[in-house]
């Protein structure tokens, strides 16, 4: 099935030691690049699923919000939303909840690439 507008991917993930912030008190919790990584990884997913041969891509830029914590060792949901395409570039809302409460929220823009001239580089 082809990607469209309104296509979203729900992935409920694992968080463990290694993946937060300690420095701020005695529970780990969450850090934002650990939250980003599975955010882009959900999108990715989406992508690859409903595009023929898996459509390679690279994160292209990213603009997220970090809302709330979570503590580390809980499940995080991770929502990706396809919003749209502008050449080799698609864009997609993503979000991450702890429980009910959305605590990271923005866009990721994936760009297509050739897999051989990106090995070039």
């Amino acid at each position: 099935m082809a990607l469209t507008p309104g296509m979203s991917k729900e992935v409920e993930m694992p968080t463990k030691a290694g993946m937060g912030v300690t420095h701020v008190g005695p529970v780990e919790m969450l850090s934002t690049p650990s939250m980003i990584g599975m955010m882009e990884g959900t999108a990715l997913k989406l992508l690859q699923e409903h595009t023929d041969g898996g459509m390679p891509s690279v994160g292209a830029r990213i603009d997220v919000r970090h809302l709330a914590p979570s503590p580390v060792g809980k499940p995080v949901k991770i929502k990706a939303t396809y919003i749209g395409q502008d050449g080799r570039q698609h864009l997609f809302r993503v979000q991450a909840y702890f429980g009910e409460t959305l605590i990271g929220d923005g866009t990721h823009w994936r760009a297509v690439v050739d897999p051989a001239r990106f090995a070039k580089k």
